[in-house]
């Protein structure tokens, strides 16, 4: 007969926030107006603890996850969202908790056209979604990471041959789970809130089109931060907004950032 190692009483009696297992990667389908996707996201999927219990059963954890991929991702068209809180509901048949998540970290890619050649480009972005179960509901978390750029509007005033450096900007939204947000919007919010967009392949006509545009539009990653900030307020609709500008300082030793937050 087994024991069940994790019912013992701990030596110290401490609950715990989150225990569960990360960097977990399985093929995942999702699908939208009859098309089907397919991901190898990293996978996290973490639970409370209670302070009478000495740990978690880990392999519950990862069967949640494998069967609900097995028998309804393959199967269904589905959205992330809905397939990691159809991974915690059927988590909640195998393992008592209190507050669970379940966060999936993938690469989106968008086609553009450059803004004057008007060629094809694949833009590749880091996305996250997480969706948490806690007091009886369900809220989601969406988060991206865009590459861009800034112009420095003190080395320009000063100058009038500013430095430049590429610049990351990352928006994320906490929602309900029914609440719909779209990745490719939230991608395209950063993207213009940069002193300009950046592309994979670009011709001469379009880089001397964005050289222009950065001169135009010189930029702090103070003003940045808020330019998402704005920009999202006015896209996404009760929400808790949070967004992080990093500049990959072209002539210091250091990067430089700036973060804030918004409800809509």
């Amino acid at each position: 007969m087994k024991k069940e190692t994790q019912e013992y009483t701990p030596q110290i009696p401490e609950s715990l926030n989150r225990v569960g297992i990360t960097n977990l990667r399985i093929l995942v389908k999702t699908g939208k107006e009859n098309k089907e996707y397919r991901f190898v996201p990293k996978i996290e999927i973490t639970i409370d603890l209670p302070r009478e219990k000495k740990g978690v059963h880990m392999s519950r954890l990862v069967e949640s996850i494998a069967e609900t991929v097995s028998e309804e991702a393959f199967e269904k068209h589905m959205t992330f969202e809905e397939l990691e809180k159809n991974v915690l509901e059927k988590l909640r048949e195998k393992h008592p908790y209190k507050r669970g998540e379940v966060s999936m970290a993938t690469e989106l890619v968008i086609k553009k056209r450059t803004p004057v050649s008007r060629r094809e480009t694949m833009e590749t972005h880091d996305v996250l979604i997480k969706v948490i179960y806690e007091k009886g509901g369900y809220r989601k978390v969406l988060k991206v990471k865009v590459l861009g750029n800034t112009v420095c509007p003190h080395s320009l005033e000063n100058t009038k041959r500013p430095h430049i450096q590429r610049a990351i900007g990352e928006l994320e939204i906490e929602t309900g789970i029914n609440n719909q947000v779209i990745l490719q919007d939230m991608v395209e919010c950063v993207e213009k809130s940069f002193s300009t967009e950046v592309y994979t392949l670009i011709k001469t006509e379009d880089e001397n089109h964005m050289v222009e545009r950065m001169y135009e539009n010189p930029m702090f990653v103070e003003d940045v931060t808020r330019a998402i900030l704005n920009n999202a307020r006015g896209m996404f609709k009760d929400c808790k907004i949070r967004a992080k500008t990093t500049a990959q300082e072209s002539i210091h030793r250091h990067d430089v950032i700036a973060e804030g937050e918004v409800s809509s």
